[in-house]
């Protein structure tokens, strides 16, 4: 047993939800109903987070490590945020699992580096603000994540009603130990997964928000350069986390993509 937890529901092609950082699988809550009539849904707890606490993962290649035993043996992959570093690098480590990705508020490389780097990035966040959100959490998680989702919710035609579900999803599971939101952090603060992307041989959808502040949108526009399969669609008005603010939109996005992309040959 790996203890990665995960939860199965729905019927079709296998699908896996991947979440972001200091979230757990019951953040995808607002679009199970509608995504389990076409895929099969397999939403993990990543490492520490969630149901998954008795799992640690210090670095992203045991994050990676920890899921392999829970995932079906040949899935397309979702991934959010930290959940899209982790997706990217299943999709190269191990690319006979996964058949194609879909890369939400996703970016290579959440940090940016100055001009005087050997590869210098601009389109990510100052380590410093990453920081700060990690101590609010520390300090107070549950206020500091609905804080967060609540923003990430604002367009939203229901923001009143997903905030509520979120809430009750949130509260469903036990909060992550410091530890391992520190070890996750690292994982956003440490990784650069620029060099290695032309290997990915994945059809890949990017699906981001125009307003991301956390992984700006021009990380998209960057990896859609750089990928070789990839197509974008960038949701007007969306923040970090489009798939709350406009969900009919990335339902359409992620349903269209993965019934339509057949694998690259």
């Amino acid at each position: 047993m790996s203890g990665i937890h995960v939860d199965i529901t729905g019927k079709g092609q296998p699908l896996v939800l991947i979440h972001g950082w200091g979230m757990h699988g019951g953040v995808w809550q607002p679009l199970v109903k509608k995504l389990s009539q076409s895929f099969e849904l397999h939403i993990v707890d990543l490492p520490g987070m969630g149901l998954s606490q008795g799992v640690i993962a210090s670095n992203l290649d045991e994050m990676v490590a920890s899921l392999l035993p829970v995932l079906p043996v040949r899935a397309d992959i979702a991934g959010w945020s930290l959940g899209g570093l982790v997706a990217m690098r299943l999709a190269l480590a191990h690319p006979e699992r996964v058949q194609r990705l879909v890369l939400v508020g996703s970016t290579p490389r959440f940090i940016n580096t100055g001009p005087g780097h050997s590869q210098p990035w601009e389109y990510g966040m100052a380590a410093t603000v990453f920081q700060r959100f990690a101590q609010q959490v520390n300090e107070d998680y549950a206020a500091t994540l609905i804080k967060f989702l609540t923003l990430q919710c604002m367009g939203a035609s229901d923001a009143r009603a997903t905030i509520k579900e979120l809430r009750r999803a949130l509260a469903e599971r036990p909060v992550p130990s410091p530890l391992a939101l520190e070890a996750a952090l690292d994982v956003l603060l440490q990784n650069d997964l620029r060099p290695e992307l032309a290997a990915l041989q994945q059809s890949v959808l990017l699906v981001h928000g125009d307003r991301d502040s956390l992984a700006p949108v021009q990380a998209a526009h960057w990896l859609a350069l750089h990928l070789p399969h990839a197509s974008m669609r960038v949701i007007a008005g969306a923040s970090h986390a489009p798939f709350l603010s406009h969900t009919a939109q990335f339902i359409d996005s992620v349903r269209g993509f993965l019934q339509s992309h057949a694998e690259p040959v």
